[in-house]
């Protein structure tokens, strides 16, 4: 019997597959895009401080980096294997895709990765034994390695929405594949964000030196508000390109939330914009607390609803718009021997040619419908949808439930076997594996006290 490359099921109820990683992937860039905007403003602080003779001002360069060693590379040297494994135990094989395309990337990225690891101990440790010359060098060095790291992630991250051209495809080719043509404006959106996370991660440490050097903590918290509002005017500007450069599937999401997502972007303009104004115009108002508040602010209302966004506007794809999020390849890629296996469902049904189906459920009958129907949801749907009624991430049951049996089997053959949403996969599936899934759905939605 033919089977397919597929993975056994990871599911984790309530919140489904994907959304664990969203979660670790929203702390690991909280944490990430701090130490790479931090690299560009130690970048700064270091020149400032031996052209004007200022040693002031390696104090607080000392208090940041000692702050950036616990925030940033502490919790991010956790969070960043943790979305390996998540990811990993989610989506198998598209991190397989990933790491087909871009192996020897991301080895590089790890050596510019090692350097800013390195770095970062070596600017905080050296700062008061080694010479100012040497140690701007080394500063310098290290914005350069940390800007390579982002600059090499950002095209992996980028081709899992889309590689832009149909040149890959015919290729397969890893600079097709990291050149699509929305890598560069999301490359400098993630700068601008990085910026401003600097600056909001600067005011802590600023307004916290207010009793030990009142003028110095005056100075800073003043400029952290500029570094802040350059980030946060760079980050709005590139979100415009970025969205101009997103795919067919990415608009139809994008368009389905658009009035909820531009008022969530500006009450977070308008609040930002008036803290970041504050500390230039007001910068004894800044406290401590008032800073910690706005970090935990934009990571809670800004950073976890952007990764919820771009999470969403990928589907149903997971890598370069072949494989979709269930982990069946949709499309060919010529270039790299990979053949769609829809028709291959469509002829044998994936009860058939999925390894980790039980034998006892290969075989539809009376007595397992309704098992062989929940098997089969989880297995095409959980990587973007919670299953039960309680789901709290894209639940399905709301939108399915309500269908009933019949209308929900007409909609997956008549929409999901046909291709016919822009952002739902196109499996056709033998209709009784459809009846099952229908018929589970159509029975759980009932039977859990959702409200009709």
């Amino acid at each position: 019997m033919e089977m397919l490359g597929l993975y056994p099921l990871f599911y984790v109820p309530e919140f489904g597959s994907a959304w664990l990683m969203g979660l670790t992937g929203s702390i690991h860039i909280m944490a990430s895009h701090t130490s790479v905007g931090a690299a560009l403003l130690f970048a700064f602080l270091a020149h400032k401080a031996y052209k004007e003779d200022r040693p002031e001002l390696y104090d607080y360069m000392k208090k940041y980096g000692m702050f950036l060693l616990i925030f940033s590379y502490v919790i991010g040297s956790i969070t960043g294997p943790g979305i390996w494994y998540t990811a990993t135990a989610a989506s198998p094989r598209g991190i397989s895709a990933l790491i087909h395309n871009f192996v020897w990337v991301w080895a590089t990225e790890w050596v510019f990765f090692v350097y800013e690891v390195l770095g970062v101990f070596a600017l905080i440790y050296f700062m008061d034994k080694i010479d100012r010359k040497t140690h701007l060098k080394l500063t310098y060095t290290f914005a350069i390695a940390s800007v390579g790291t982002l600059a090499l992630i950002i095209g992996i991250i980028s081709f899992m929405m889309w590689p832009g051209t149909s040149a890959y495809y015919a290729t397969g080719s890893a600079s097709d594949a990291f050149f699509g043509i929305n890598t560069f404006p999301h490359m400098f959106l993630r700068i601008g964000f990085m910026i401003m996370m600097s600056g909001i991660i600067g005011l802590i440490i600023s307004s916290a030196m207010r009793k030990e050097n009142k003028a110095l903590s005056t100075e800073l918290t003043k400029k952290m508000g500029w570094v802040s509002f350059l980030g946060g005017a760079i980050t709005l500007f590139f979100f415009m390109w970025y969205v101009m450069t997103l795919p067919e599937n990415a608009h139809a999401l994008l368009g389905k939330a658009k009035d909820e997502i531009v008022l969530n972007r500006i009450i977070l303009a308008i609040l930002f914009s008036v803290y970041f104004l504050m500390a230039i115009i007001k910068p004894q108002w800044i406290s401590r607390s008032l800073a910690i508040a706005m970090m935990f602010i934009i990571g809670i209302v800004g950073v976890w609803p952007g990764e919820k966004l771009r999470e969403t506007m990928r589907k149903p794809w997971v890598a370069g718009q072949y494989m979709y999020s269930n982990q069946i390849v949709g499309r060919d890629v010529a270039g790299k021997g990979i053949k769609d296996e829809t028709p291959i469902l469509a002829k044998k049904g994936l009860l058939k040619v999925n390894p980790w189906i039980p034998d006892r459920l290969r075989t539809i009958t009376p007595e397992n419908k309704l098992e062989v129907g929940k098997l089969l949801v989880r297995i095409s749907c959980s990587n973007c949808h919670s299953l039960e009624n309680t789901g709290k991430y894209r639940p399905l049951m709301p939108l399915a439930g309500p269908m009933g049996k019949v209308g929900l089997k007409a909609y997956m053959k008549g929409v999901i076997g046909t291709g016919s949403s822009p952002y739902m996969p196109k499996i056709a599936l033998p209709d009784n594996e459809y009846d099952a899934m229908a018929a589970w759905i159509a029975s759980e939605y009932n039977n859990k006290g959702a409200t009709k």
